[in-house]
């Protein structure tokens, strides 16, 4: 009865923290009975230090599962087979060299919710989690997805970097090192964490140490250096 109270008071904490439904289903769920992989269900007062000590191990775990917050009883986790020898780029979901771009690009995809950062030769150099638009937000009643497409990033943002909008009415919520790409959309860390499905307003939300990585050792805004041209960002259909 205990674990069940538990239970319901982290899905109303869900619920209020996303605006989508708090029983979406996992990523892990989806990918945990593909080779390579083993479902793991979470029992009673487990978490992830519980179930993962080892910092290697949880981070890749979590990277798997698309998701850094708080799980719960009952939740289906996708193991890696080969865990202890793992590196996360194994796990990537993007190829880890395409034909060259030309110039650095971030792709978001928000099927496999994930992002990726290619250099200008075509290597991916860092990917991570990442939770896009939703596909419907109960507080403004209707579909909030990310716009898909080929856009460049026209404004950056520091660690100090908020909405203006959400929550309604008067916004505040953090979004730091943001990186604005389209019509509001933007690249940004999530203090709350990655639930391990889209979940968002439109901005892509990602790891926070990603995000400051992005932000200041990657991704450029408008200068004369790339004839005011920001890095490119590639939003993948979902």
């Amino acid at each position: 009865m205990r674990n069940r109270v538990r239970l319901l008071q982290l899905l109303i904490i869900a619920s209020l923290m996303f605006p989508v439904l708090a029983l979406s289903a996992s990523y892990g769920k989806k990918i945990c009975k593909t080779p390579g992989f083993h479902c793991l269900r979470v029992k009673g007062n487990q978490s992830w230090r519980s179930l993962f000590p080892d910092d290697h191990d949880r981070g890749i775990v979590m990277r798997v599962n698309r998701m850094n917050t708080q799980i719960y009883p009952g939740i289906t986790l996708a193991v890696p087979d080969n865990l202890a020898e793992a590196d996360i780029m194994d796990f990537s979901p993007f190829p880890l060299n395409v034909p060259s771009p030309g110039e650095k690009i971030v792709i978001v995809d928000p099927a496999s919710h994930a992002w990726g950062a290619y250099d200008a030769e075509g290597v991916l150099v860092r990917w991570g989690p990442a939770s896009a638009g939703a596909d419907y937000c109960r507080d403004i009643d209707r579909e909030c997805r990310t716009h898909e497409g080929s856009f460049r990033v026209y404004s950056l943002g520091s660690s100090d970097c908020y909405s203006t909008k959400f929550p309604l009415p008067d916004g505040g919520a953090p979004m730091p090192y943001c990186m604005y790409f389209q019509n509001g959309q933007a690249l940004h860390g999530e203090p709350n964490g990655l639930p391990g499905y889209n979940a968002s307003h439109g901005c892509v939300r990602m790891y926070v140490n990603d995000a400051e990585w992005l932000r200041y050792d990657f991704i450029e805004g408008p200068n004369s250096g790339n004839h005011y041209r920001g890095t490119r960002v590639i939003v993948k259909a979902y």
